[in-house]
């Protein structure tokens, strides 16, 4: 098993709660929380700053772009470029999951989200700072 994910999703992914942009998604971007979270599985991601794959299952997937709003496509490519450069990371290469995982732990702070994340729909909610607590907080 392979994934492809953009940077900011690698941070949503500790703080997914089941919402989303329609049921499709939801189901979709579960299956990857899913197999994230599984300690007992390792795979390689491809980290990108386009859409990836929760975003096959989005109803604003343009194709090649995010057409959620105007200017959306170019907010959520900050948000990703932003993240890879936090975790030191380089576009379009591959990583393994427990790598990533590992490293989001040591080198991203709940409030690091508040720049990363800026102007994120979702982050209001607090899902995703309690998710990256959780993550730093895991023993495992």
């Amino acid at each position: 098993m392979e994934r492809t994910l953009r940077g900011h999703h690698l941070l949503c992914v500790h703080g997914f709660q089941g919402m989303g942009y329609s049921p499709e998604f939801v189901v979709k971007m579960g299956s990857i929380v899913e197999d994230i979270r599984d300690h007992e599985k390792d795979f390689p991601i491809r980290v990108v700053a386009t859409l990836d794959d929760a975003c096959t299952a989005c109803p604003h997937n343009g194709g090649t772009i995010c057409i959620a709003s105007a200017g959306s496509d170019e907010h959520v490519k900050t948000m990703d470029e932003k993240v890879i450069e936090h975790l030191k990371l380089e576009k379009n290469k591959m990583y393994r999951k427990s790598k990533l995982i590992e490293w989001t732990k040591k080198m991203v702070k709940s409030d690091d989200l508040d720049y990363l994340c800026k102007d994120c729909s979702w982050l209001p909610y607090g899902v995703c700072k309690a998710g990256i607590e959780k993550l730093k907080t895991n023993t495992r």
